[in-house]
Protein backbone atom coordinates (compact mmCIF):
# COMPACT_ATOMS: atom_id res chain seq x y z
CA UNK A 1 0.00 0.00 0.00
CA UNK A 2 1.16 3.62 -0.89
CA UNK A 3 -1.02 4.95 1.68
CA UNK A 4 -2.78 3.77 5.01
CA UNK A 5 -5.67 1.93 5.11
CA UNK A 6 -8.40 2.98 7.98
CA UNK A 7 -10.34 0.71 9.22
CA UNK A 8 -13.70 2.80 10.14
CA UNK A 9 -15.44 1.26 13.50
CA UNK A 10 -19.44 2.79 12.90
CA UNK A 11 -22.54 2.42 15.38
CA UNK A 12 -23.80 4.03 18.39
CA UNK A 13 -23.08 1.86 21.84
CA UNK A 14 -26.29 2.88 23.17
CA UNK A 15 -28.75 0.86 21.03
CA UNK A 16 -27.07 -2.74 21.58
CA UNK A 17 -26.50 -4.24 18.16
CA UNK A 18 -25.59 -0.98 16.42
CA UNK A 19 -22.62 -0.77 18.83
CA UNK A 20 -21.29 -4.00 17.09
CA UNK A 21 -18.52 -1.19 15.03
CA UNK A 22 -17.37 0.61 18.11
CA UNK A 23 -16.29 -2.95 19.68
CA UNK A 24 -14.83 -4.57 16.84
CA UNK A 25 -12.30 -1.52 16.08
CA UNK A 26 -11.92 -1.80 20.03
CA UNK A 27 -11.06 -5.60 19.92
CA UNK A 28 -8.92 -4.57 17.19
CA UNK A 29 -6.92 -2.34 18.65
CA UNK A 30 -6.29 -4.22 22.04
CA UNK A 31 -5.08 -7.31 20.28
CA UNK A 32 -2.29 -5.11 19.39
CA UNK A 33 -0.47 -3.94 15.80
CA UNK A 34 -2.15 -4.53 12.90
CA UNK A 35 -0.11 -5.41 10.02
CA UNK A 36 0.94 -2.92 7.23
CA UNK A 37 0.25 0.84 7.40
CA UNK A 38 -3.57 0.74 9.14
CA UNK A 39 -5.26 3.90 10.97
CA UNK A 40 -8.03 2.03 13.44
CA UNK A 41 -10.57 4.58 14.27
CA UNK A 42 -13.55 4.61 16.50
CA UNK A 43 -16.35 7.27 14.76
CA UNK A 44 -19.40 6.13 16.79
CA UNK A 45 -21.92 8.06 14.93
CA UNK A 46 -19.22 11.05 14.04
CA UNK A 47 -20.21 11.26 10.07
CA UNK A 48 -18.47 14.63 9.36
CA UNK A 49 -15.06 13.58 11.42
CA UNK A 50 -15.26 10.08 8.97
CA UNK A 51 -15.88 12.44 5.87
CA UNK A 52 -13.06 14.60 7.06
CA UNK A 53 -10.44 12.18 7.52
CA UNK A 54 -11.11 10.96 4.14
CA UNK A 55 -10.12 14.09 2.77
CA UNK A 56 -6.72 12.68 3.60
CA UNK A 57 -6.42 10.15 1.09
CA UNK A 58 -6.64 6.42 1.96
CA UNK A 59 -5.78 3.69 -0.18
CA UNK A 60 -8.55 1.59 1.22
CA UNK A 61 -11.36 2.09 3.45
CA UNK A 62 -12.58 -1.08 5.73
CA UNK A 63 -16.17 -0.08 7.45
CA UNK A 64 -17.26 -2.15 10.08
CA UNK A 65 -20.96 -1.78 11.17
CA UNK A 66 -23.73 -3.17 11.95
CA UNK A 67 -26.35 -3.85 9.16
CA UNK A 68 -29.22 -5.34 7.74
CA UNK A 69 -27.74 -8.73 5.72
CA UNK A 70 -26.99 -12.45 6.41
CA UNK A 71 -29.45 -14.46 7.07
CA UNK A 72 -29.10 -15.31 10.78
CA UNK A 73 -28.60 -12.52 13.08
CA UNK A 74 -25.15 -12.59 13.85
CA UNK A 75 -23.94 -13.27 10.47
CA UNK A 76 -20.92 -11.28 9.46
CA UNK A 77 -20.96 -10.50 5.51
CA UNK A 78 -18.33 -8.58 3.85
CA UNK A 79 -19.26 -6.34 0.62
CA UNK A 80 -17.26 -3.83 -1.72
CA UNK A 81 -19.35 -0.58 -1.96
CA UNK A 82 -18.66 1.67 -4.90
CA UNK A 83 -19.61 5.05 -6.15
CA UNK A 84 -22.85 3.24 -7.49
CA UNK A 85 -23.77 2.12 -4.17
CA UNK A 86 -23.63 5.25 -2.71
CA UNK A 87 -27.40 7.41 -4.17
CA UNK A 88 -29.49 8.18 -1.37
CA UNK A 89 -29.54 8.97 2.07
CA UNK A 90 -29.28 12.86 3.60
CA UNK A 91 -25.82 13.70 5.05
CA UNK A 92 -26.05 14.78 8.84
CA UNK A 93 -23.42 16.54 10.25
CA UNK A 94 -24.71 15.54 13.93
CA UNK A 95 -25.07 11.76 13.13
CA UNK A 96 -23.66 8.91 10.76
CA UNK A 97 -25.59 7.36 7.21
CA UNK A 98 -22.62 5.83 6.16
CA UNK A 99 -24.01 5.78 2.40
CA UNK A 100 -24.61 9.77 2.65
CA UNK A 101 -21.31 10.50 4.47
CA UNK A 102 -19.50 8.84 1.84
CA UNK A 103 -21.58 10.32 -1.26
CA UNK A 104 -20.45 13.61 0.32
CA UNK A 105 -16.90 12.60 -0.51
CA UNK A 106 -17.64 14.58 -3.89
CA UNK A 107 -18.81 17.95 -2.68
CA UNK A 108 -16.18 17.71 0.00
CA UNK A 109 -13.23 17.30 -3.00
CA UNK A 110 -12.39 14.08 -1.90
CA UNK A 111 -12.63 10.74 -3.75
CA UNK A 112 -13.57 7.35 -2.66
CA UNK A 113 -11.15 5.21 -1.95
CA UNK A 114 -12.08 1.56 -2.58
CA UNK A 115 -14.59 0.63 -0.17
CA UNK A 116 -15.10 -2.35 2.20
CA UNK A 117 -17.75 -3.08 4.94
CA UNK A 118 -17.44 -5.97 7.29
CA UNK A 119 -20.99 -6.28 8.62
CA UNK A 120 -23.19 -8.25 10.68
CA UNK A 121 -26.83 -8.58 11.14
CA UNK A 122 -28.39 -7.35 14.24
CA UNK A 123 -30.56 -9.11 16.86
CA UNK A 124 -31.56 -5.84 18.36
CA UNK A 125 -31.03 -1.76 18.01
CA UNK A 126 -33.10 -1.08 21.09
CA UNK A 127 -31.82 0.99 23.52
CA UNK A 128 -29.03 -0.39 25.95
CA UNK A 129 -25.74 -1.03 26.26
CA UNK A 130 -24.01 -4.67 24.95
CA UNK A 131 -24.41 -6.93 22.11
CA UNK A 132 -26.75 -9.46 22.26
CA UNK A 133 -25.15 -13.15 22.07
CA UNK A 134 -25.37 -13.76 18.48
CA UNK A 135 -24.08 -10.41 17.34
CA UNK A 136 -21.14 -11.05 20.41
CA UNK A 137 -19.95 -14.13 19.10
CA UNK A 138 -19.96 -12.07 15.60
CA UNK A 139 -16.96 -10.08 17.07
CA UNK A 140 -14.18 -12.34 16.37
CA UNK A 141 -15.79 -13.50 12.85
CA UNK A 142 -15.22 -10.29 12.22
CA UNK A 143 -12.07 -9.65 13.12
CA UNK A 144 -10.75 -12.56 11.15
CA UNK A 145 -12.66 -10.73 8.19
CA UNK A 146 -10.71 -7.36 8.62
CA UNK A 147 -7.38 -8.77 9.23
CA UNK A 148 -7.53 -11.41 5.82
CA UNK A 149 -9.04 -8.11 4.22
CA UNK A 150 -5.95 -6.30 4.82
CA UNK A 151 -3.21 -8.51 4.15
CA UNK A 152 -5.03 -8.69 0.92
CA UNK A 153 -5.30 -5.26 0.20
CA UNK A 154 -1.40 -4.90 1.44
CA UNK A 155 -0.38 -7.45 -0.69
CA UNK A 156 0.56 -9.99 2.34
CA UNK A 157 -1.78 -12.59 1.88
CA UNK A 158 -1.10 -14.95 5.00
CA UNK A 159 -3.17 -18.75 5.27
CA UNK A 160 -6.88 -18.65 5.95
CA UNK A 161 -7.21 -18.52 9.69
CA UNK A 162 -9.19 -21.38 11.73
CA UNK A 163 -12.97 -20.80 12.16
CA UNK A 164 -12.88 -17.68 9.75
CA UNK A 165 -15.12 -17.30 6.78
CA UNK A 166 -18.30 -17.63 8.14
CA UNK A 167 -20.91 -15.51 6.57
Amino acid sequence: MDSPLLVAGIGNLFLTDDGFGPEVVRRLVERGPVPGDVRVVDYGIRGMHLAFDLLDGYAALVIVDAMPVGRERGDVTVLEVGPDDLAGGEFDAHGMNPVAVLGSLDSLGGTLPPTYVVGCRPLSLDEGIGLSAPVAAAVPVALDEILALVDRLAGTERPARAGSGRR
